[in-house]
């Protein structure tokens, strides 16, 4: 199973993407696709569609657009997979940099929750929708054992 994360505009301003992607090499999970590319409005606006008419959407859409972002794909199959997408929202933390765990990357690096600095597909049907947006199949890798 493969799911997404795209290093957000102020993480990747920051240069923590080598940092970021080094906690999911850490647990066994291993990048299938990585790129660095800008967003443009109608782009950011098909990701949160799901978020469009909430409060906080316009910014959303502005701070995914100011900067450049990293988009990796994760191949989960080396880990059980009903727990892939959990673990890799596990690392990655609760949305609120002030609510996340230590030790997770909001925890750690995130200052505000209107800087969020990682999106990660919330489940497979996300991550199904969300990793073509990005990818053609031919540029994902696959790993021989």
């Amino acid at each position: 199973m493969k799911t997404l994360i795209i290093i957000r505009p102020d993480a990747v301003v920051r240069g923590l993407v080598g940092e970021l992607v080094t906690r999911f090499e850490k647990h066994g999970i291993r990048l299938t696709g990585l790129k660095i590319m800008q967003f443009n409005k109608k782009l950011a606006e098909e990701l949160y569609i799901v978020h469009k008419g909430k409060p906080f959407y316009e910014r959303l859409i502005a701070s995914m657009t100011a900067n450049p972002s990293a988009i990796v794909v994760l191949d989960t199959d080396v880990l059980d997979r009903d727990s892939a997408i959990a673990l890799v929202r596990k690392i990655t933390g609760d949305t609120d940099p002030a609510k996340a765990d230590m030790g997770t990357i909001r925890g750690d690096f995130g200052l505000r929750i209107d800087q969020n600095i990682i999106h990660a597909s919330d489940n497979k049907e996300s991550a199904e929708r969300e990793i073509p947006m990005f990818f053609r199949k031919e540029e994902l890798v696959t790993y021989n054992e």
